[in-house]
């Protein structure tokens, strides 16, 4: 058999059960509360019901809120950026317009300048010094050295009398020699390792040296036989026409650079000996 609960009874059961939802007034809850007696007619007769006063109070705060976030987010002069409401979503960027399409262009490499010589930069050689072409009359064949250790010049034969002419350094007092020899290695920036009897004599020297233009030995090498004498290059141009060497012929760089791409290994050289002053044979061809 259904029992059943008088009206008062059953209201009051389900505002306990539905308290935390939507604020229900009703005589029970004003009585718990300490609010005393609910005063409007129909709760004194136990007709417990929603409270319409409460609830237009409610919805017209609410109202008045929404109205006023309304009128903060969009107040502002007319060029004001406008308000995100929903920052976390951000717009995409605009997407570039295709860029037309190129032709092909084969790859071409740079192209670099060859700086001037450290040579003529750091020294103003001598007229007489400088590479030119003179008149020679002599009997070896085209492509010979000739050094003519006295007046200190190399003579690279051309042959129909003439000859290429440099100006270079030679061998101090002592250290001059003579002889024929032939090219017998080419070097390019060579190392340089000092023999022993150059280091008894000067033992602050290096007991080796890379390639490099701090090297004495220059931009280029040409070795003499199996002999310790090169002709090579110097990174002291101011001593061309000069006796300082220990007995290796020297030319600035640009001219052992020219001397070099010209000889090749097997070049017959010959070294004239000190004692012998072969004056300056004509005048220069150019």
């Amino acid at each position: 058999m259904k029992q059943s609960f008088p009206r008062r009874n059953r209201f009051r059961f389900s505002a306990q059960t539905s308290r935390n939802l939507f604020p229900l007034v009703t005589y029970a809850t004003e009585h718990r509360n300490g609010a005393g007696v609910a005063k409007n007619t129909r709760a004194n007769r136990g007709d417990h019901m929603f409270n319409l006063d409460t609830f237009k109070a409610y919805s017209r705060a609410v109202a008045f809120g929404a109205v006023a976030i309304s009128a903060i987010a969009f107040a502002g002069p007319a060029n004001a950026a406008p308000v995100q409401l929903f920052p976390f979503f951000q717009p995409l960027p605009p997407m570039a317009a295709p860029q037309p399409l190129q032709p092909y262009q084969p790859y071409q490499a740079p192209t670099y300048q060859t700086g001037p010589s450290e040579d003529q930069d750091a020294v103003e050689m001598p007229a007489r010094f400088r590479r030119q072409t003179v008149a020679y009359a002599t009997r070896e064949a085209p492509g010979t050295i000739i050094i003519d250790t006295p007046n200190t010049y190399l003579y690279y034969v051309l042959g129909n009398g003439q000859a290429l002419r440099y100006g270079i350094g030679v061998g101090r007092d002592g250290f001059t020699w003579s002889g024929v020899q032939s090219v017998t290695r080419k070097a390019e920036w060579p190392a340089w390792t000092p023999p022993p009897e150059m280091i008894a004599r000067q033992p602050y020297l290096p007991r080796h040296m890379a390639g490099g233009p701090g090297n004495p030995l220059g931009a280029r090498a040409m070795y003499l036989g199996g002999t310790i004498y090169r002709i090579h290059g110097t990174n002291a141009p101011d001593t061309i026409g000069k006796r300082v060497s220990s007995g290796c012929i020297r030319l600035t760089n640009d001219d052992v650079s020219d001397l070099y791409s010209r000889v090749n290994v097997g070049t017959k050289v010959i070294v004239l000996p000190m004692s012998e002053r072969r004056a300056d044979l004509g005048a220069t061809t150019r």
